[in-house]
């Protein structure tokens, strides 16, 4: 069987190369890697209007990947000061691939920014700013780093069967947070204080995402978990 081909999005930001300025589909090298190292052939996919479906039926599963803050009119909520200014196309183009990828039972992951879009997605909302929520900085302890975190998975879901061990430390850095859960999303990890690290859809195929970033990180379960479900998916 062939490797599975694995989209993983991206936005756009202003990139300067030489005496070049100019905007470009920016992505962290770290998710092509992982995804290699699992056994996929990953594609980089830039806000495209009107292609998510055309895209997602020559894929075989979605990363969705950490980036800018989700417009908060998403969710139906004003802004907050700490609020990053909205990328309404990257928004719109992610929400359409989860709608196509719904449609066609693909299996999803998502990362970072990518468990925020997919709680939207399904109708949740999100902490905008969590250091007012849990009165501390730990998770973006460090701008321009990463900061390991103690996360407990619950033995019993999907997200725990994959990691293999109830818990990890995880490599993170994020200010915004899953607040009230979307429909048919069930939480699966959670860091010390509270906050919600892990959501799935139990009656899905394959639909997990984590809050925190584990293409830089030693452990490949997600993305060979991801692959695997991929390969199972086309078969």
């Amino acid at each position: 069987m062939s490797a599975p081909i694995v989209g993983i999005t991206t936005g756009e930001l202003v990139v300067t190369h030489g005496v070049w300025e100019e905007n470009a589909a920016t992505l962290p090298a770290g998710y092509l890697h992982a995804l290699s190292r699992a056994g996929a052939v990953p594609v980089v996919l830039s806000p495209s209007p009107g292609a998510a479906r055309v895209l997602v039926e020559r894929l075989d599963g979605l990363l969705l990947s950490g980036g800018a803050d989700l417009d908060p009119e998403r969710y139906e909520a004003v802004r907050h000061p700490k609020t990053q200014p909205a990328d309404r196309a990257r928004d719109d183009f992610e929400l359409a691939l989860l709608d196509a990828a719904s449609a066609l039972e693909l299996p999803v992951l998502g990362i970072c920014r990518g468990i925020q879009v997919l709680n939207v997605w399904r109708g949740g909302t999100l902490h905008q700013h969590l250091p007012d929520v849990v009165g501390h900085r730990r998770h973006m302890a460090v701008p321009g780093t990463f900061s390991d975190h103690l996360v407990r998975a619950a033995p019993a879901s999907r997200l725990g069967a994959i990691l293999g061990r109830p818990e990890l430390e995880a490599p993170g850095h994020h200010h915004q947070a899953v607040d009230r859960i979307g429909s048919g999303l069930v939480p699966s990890a959670w860091a010390e204080d509270g906050t919600i690290e892990g959501l799935e859809d139990p009656d899905r195929r394959f639909l997990v995402a984590v809050q925190w970033h584990p293409e830089v990180g030693d452990d490949p379960s997600l993305f060979e978990a991801l692959v695997a479900a991929c390969a199972r998916s086309s078969a």
